[in-house]
């Protein structure tokens, strides 16, 4: 009896130092193991019998988690004849879990309890959202959940008339679902083809639109263009102005480029082809997925456009995944610097601060870093006559959590779902996140929140 005592105590011994590193570890980690637990649970859950119409396989459903997790929306199977509504609750949850950010609800459920909240949780939010330096958290958390749960209220209102009009079964699920599915860019649809039986619908492809662009946007310029209108600050933030700059440039530029490329637009009206080309271009760079033509039938050049449009991606504490807006011109004005011989990075007149450029680098060459090495292995897990095209894109939609397949996933290997499934995660947490959790000692806190510019 006194040895069991004895080696029961050990395991105890033994364990409580385990528990006590992740509590203690770093906020980075924190988000790490916060999205992971999300994935795990929601496997175990869809793996339920009772949740499942048809029989989906295990792999299949860590699958499905990840992707609704992630807010990716690539399935190797019809979620809509899979599972039942239960299944599909399940799916909503974790879609609306990981589209607000890890710990975002019960944060918001202690603050609305008049409780404050912990130095952990204040860390492993800034960590999410990558919020600037001169963003109260407290209010920060408050507006993500109001704006979000008010975003996608109005959206779901719009989509039930426009569903009901086209005459759609169970229109107010279908427009709920579609609702947070867009607002949280996850893609992930009901309708067995997805968006394609409304590709003339202007008003399902406008409210789409709007949701998708509000989430993708980021919670950091609606929180500062709410300021500037009750005048609490005088001008947008730098953040905003290049997020929202960006952003405009990149869908104008990318509609153009698609609507001059893709040959089967050709028989289409041509407000129908502007707004095919524009929706294209949007799902792309917001990272949703949705999709109102067949991918599989695009020009190649425009899959290429559209792989460069995923790697860009939606904009910093946004639901989005890709390197982000702010990235990008960051590291386009560190180009810009070393080819006119500048010193300093600068936008209007303000600086760039080199930390920020540093992690903007750094970003750009992590991800590529992680795609390049999701193409190498799926070129070794798949079939010798798969098309690399196929591959890049299957890689850079999994890692850039957009959902949009040009057809191979439907034929992957289970070796080959695992490489995506870990582009998926990748995606989420962001490659720099991932970096330092995997790289960086618990004790070592990374502050994101030393300046005014978000990456």
């Amino acid at each position: 009896m006194k040895r069991s005592k004895k080696g029961t105590g050990g395991i105890r011994a033994k364990s409580r130092p385990v528990l006590t590193r992740l509590r203690e570890s770093n906020s980075v980690k924190t988000v790490v193991f916060g999205y992971l637990g999300y994935m795990l649970i929601g496997t175990l859950l869809l793996s339920v019998p009772l949740l499942q119409s048809e029989r989906v396989s295990f792999i299949d459903n860590i699958f499905v988690s990840a992707s609704a997790v992630s807010t990716t929306g690539l399935t190797p199977v019809n979620i809509s004849r899979c599972y039942n509504t239960a299944g599909h609750m399940v799916i909503l949850l974790l879609i609306q879990l990981g589209g607000i950010g890890y710990m975002t609800f019960s944060s918001f459920v202690l603050l609305s309890s008049k409780d404050e909240l912990t130095d952990k949780r204040k860390q492993v939010s800034k960590t999410v959202f990558s919020i600037p330096k001169d963003f109260l958290i407290e209010r920060f958390l408050a507006g993500v959940v109001v704006f979000t749960l008010l975003i996608e209220a109005l959206g779901t209102a719009g989509l039930y008339f426009a569903f009901r009009a086209e005459g759609v079964r169970y229109p107010l699920w279908q427009a709920l679902f579609t609702s947070v599915s867009a607002f949280c860019t996850a893609g992930l649809s009901l309708f067995s083809n997805n968006l394609e039986a409304f590709s003339g619908n202007f008003w399902i492809n406008t409210i789409v639109c709007a949701l998708s662009l509000s989430g993708a946007i980021g919670f950091i310029v609606f929180v500062d263009v709410f300021n500037t209108i009750r005048r609490k600050q005088r001008t947008l933030s730098l953040t905003s102005r290049i997020i929202l700059r960006t952003t405009f440039w990149v869908l104008a530029i990318g509609t153009f480029l698609v609507l001059i490329s893709e040959g089967s637009f050709k028989g289409m009206p041509v407000s129908d082809k502007v707004m095919a080309a524009f929706f294209h271009t949007m799902s792309s760079m917001t990272t949703v997925g949705f999709n109102t033509v067949p991918v599989a039938g695009l020009a190649r050049s425009v899959l290429f456009l559209t792989v460069i449009l995923m790697l860009i991606g939606a904009s910093p504490a946004g639901t989005g995944g890709g390197i982000k807006t702010t990235t990008l011109t960051a590291v386009l004005g560190q180009i810009r610097s070393v080819i006119f011989n500048r010193r300093d990075v600068r936008y209007w007149r303000q600086l760039i601060p080199a930390e920020r450029v540093k992690q903007a680098n750094a970003t750009l060459g992590l991800y590529l870093s992680a795609l390049f090495l999701g193409v190498y292995l799926l070129t070794l897990t798949e079939k010798g006559g798969t098309d690399l095209m196929d591959i890049l894109f299957e890689a850079a939609s999994a890692l850039g959590t957009v959902g949009l397949s040009h057809g191979l996933l439907a034929e992957m290997s289970v070796m080959g779902k695992l490489v995506l499934i870990f582009l998926m995660f990748i995606g989420r947490v962001g490659p720099l996140t991932f970096g330092i959790a995997v790289f960086v000692k618990d004790k070592l806190i990374w502050d994101d929140t030393k300046t005014d510019l978000a990456v």
